[in-house]
């Protein structure tokens, strides 16, 4: 959708929604944690599954009780309470890093504060903390505080591109920039899940499923990968439609839902 107004753009997602929401939904609120907490939770769930980041932040808690005291705690004693979910060694001590920089900047872990800024002033004080990104710091204010702050994982730059809602010129940071003025607020939690979901089951890498999708006769980009599914009998083969029994999905939630523990 390049070169085209903002309206018409936001009249294409109205359409990518309702498909989404038909094929998925409804889509389960997901579950939310104090800001830091959340802060900790993204550190936890980078490079990992939402099973595993929640497991071990399960077990951080039950060790430590506060953010007060793994702020405190020696390194490896971190690493310890967060070994089942995976790169312990780095996320460890950039945990207890974090927590210290709040704590240095704000005298205390409570962000409950940011919620009050200007967004723009919100995300400037979450990204200037070291190792936190555009990314860390949408989920923050979204998911904990309620602000319609984006957060742009793999599987929604992914899907974004591959529907041309963000322009294939764009990296993850302008893209993050992008979709903010382009989503309505009330919107960014829900085309967040939704386009998460779609991404996860259906618009995979590294080719979708194109004949399972629902969005296939809006998609710009269908039209490329059916020739290259045509020459592999082998991905054609896998690129079956879904079932009915579809899981939810909760994106970046720390609490597995009972349908899928």
């Amino acid at each position: 959708m390049p070169g085209i107004s903002i309206q018409h753009r936001r009249e294409k997602i109205d359409e990518f929604m309702y498909l989404l929401s038909k094929e998925y939904g409804p889509f389960e609120e997901p579950r939310t944690l104090p800001p830091a907490n959340e802060l900790v939770f993204t550190i936890l769930s980078q490079h990992t599954s939402d099973i595993n980041s929640g497991r071990a932040y399960q077990n951080l808690m039950k060790t430590f009780e506060t953010l007060e005291q793994v702020a405190e705690a020696e390194v490896t004693k971190i690493e310890t309470a967060i070994q089942r979910g995976g790169l312990a060694k780095i996320k460890a001590p950039r945990i207890k890093s974090v927590l210290n920089e709040i704590l240095d900047k704000n005298e205390s872990l409570d962000l409950n504060f940011l919620k009050y800024l200007p967004l723009e002033e919100a995300i400037k004080w979450l990204t200037e903390l070291k190792g936190i990104g555009p990314k860390s710091a949408g989920i923050v204010l979204n998911f904990s505080l309620g602000l319609p702050a984006m957060a742009i994982d793999t599987h929604i730059y992914r899907v974004s591109q591959r529907l041309n809602i963000i322009p294939k010129s764009k990296n993850v940071n302008k893209a993050h920039e992008f979709l903010q003025r382009i989503i309505l607020p009330d919107q960014i939690t829900k085309f967040h899940t939704a386009i998460i979901t779609h991404g996860r089951k259906t618009c995979i890498a590294p080719l979708p499923r194109c004949n399972a999708c629902v969005l296939k006769n809006l998609c710009p980009s269908k039209p490329g990968f059916d020739s290259k599914l045509k020459s592999s009998s082998k991905i054609s083969a896998k690129n079956v439609k879904l079932t009915a029994n579809k899981k939810k999905i909760i994106p970046h939630s720390p609490i597995p839902s009972e349908e899928n523990k």
